[in-house]
């Protein structure tokens, strides 16, 4: 596993990944809850920014 070094000088490409992993790490909408007769309770692909890495 690659370790990415939190380096202040970042490509646009690894931006753009961080940034759309950074929105996808969210918990979903309360009205899909509704909507799915709570079938769907939680966002199962939530990391957590120590336990899971991104494997950069």
């Amino acid at each position: 596993m690659l370790i990415f070094d939190h380096s202040s000088h970042k490509t646009f490409k690894i931006k753009r990944f961080l940034a759309k992993k950074q929105k996808q790490n969210r918990p979903i909408p309360q009205w899909i809850r509704m909507k799915t007769g709570n079938k769907i309770r939680y966002n199962s692909k939530r990391r957590h920014w120590r336990r899971t890495k991104l494997g950069l």
